[in-house]
């Protein structure tokens, strides 16, 4: 349990006072966080993709510094042929990255394995399509400061199913949608910078992922309690949002974070003055 201390001024024309408040704020075991959402980037030639776990620690809410984890053991397993890859932290920062280099397969569900302090962690993906970005061009719209920089983005959606994206307009800024209002059509709409977030010119890289139904509802309840701003969304997971992975040695020590993999696509932007 810690204590924050919290000066309270109040002041008149006559008088003023100081009063010092203790607030006790809960402090829990640390939970580990596993981040895992890979990318397929597939319209690079060759195809590439991002297949990086991140491991870490859960802190309390004031703390700044997010302990990492180099000392787990992390293992994909291809559930049609079960081959395994096993992934290294060769560097020692918490970021596992596969012995050898491979593409997620379509219609393919991949095991996520963790093994740390003595309780193994699983959860399972399989990759989700997403199309390709039709447009992205720099607008020229405003909102309420009028110095606001517009980025318009057109893409195609398929019409068979219901979608959802994610968009990273870099920087950490993220968007996510559905397509229930636009199923089956082209469909464009304006992503604004704020004046203090964005210096022009700059060059900024998009990216559009298709992601699942849980993935999007676990995405936008993580940015709504956690924030976007001086960090990444997965920076300060809160303690009770869980995800897709589960501890399968002790269900009641469940881990954070989550495990996805998507298709993505890429725009690269100038954005100018």
């Amino acid at each position: 349990m810690k204590k924050i201390t919290v000066f309270l001024f109040l002041s008149t024309f006559l008088f003023s006072c100081e009063e010092v408040v203790d607030i006790k704020v809960p402090s829990g075991e640390p939970k580990l966080v596993i981040e895992a959402v890979f990318e397929v980037f597939f319209d690079d030639i060759p195809i590439t993709a991002y297949t990086e776990v991140k491991l870490s620690l859960s802190t309390d809410y004031f703390e700044e510094d997010i302990p990492i984890v180099t000392s787990a053991i992390v293992t994909l397993k291809n559930l049609s042929d079960g081959v395994i890859i096993d992934f290294e932290d060769l560097d020692l920062d918490g970021n596992y990255l596969p012995v050898i280099s491979f593409i997620p397969e379509d219609n393919i569900e991949y095991e996520l394995s963790v093994i740390y302090n003595n309780e193994i962690y699983k959860g399972i993906a399989s990759k989700i399509r997403t199309p390709k970005f039709i447009n992205v061009e720099q607008g020229v719209k405003t909102l309420f400061s009028g110095k606001e920089t517009e980025v318009i983005v057109e893409f195609p959606d398929d019409t068979n199913k219901q979608n959802f994206y994610l968009f990273n307009f870099s920087k950490n800024f993220y968007l996510s949608i559905e397509d229930r209002f636009f199923n089956g059509s082209n469909y464009n709409f304006s992503f604004f910078y704020q004046e203090d977030e964005v210096e022009l010119p700059t060059n900024v890289k998009i990216k559009m992922s298709g992601v699942s139904r849980n993935y999007y509802t676990y995405f936008r309840v993580l940015a709504n309690q956690s924030g976007q701003s001086g960090g990444a969304p997965f920076q300060t997971i809160p303690s009770s949002l869980l995800g897709n992975i589960i501890n399968t040695t002790n269900t009641k020590n469940f881990p954070l974070g989550y495990f996805h993999i998507a298709e993505t696509d890429t725009y690269n932007l100038s954005l100018i003055e």
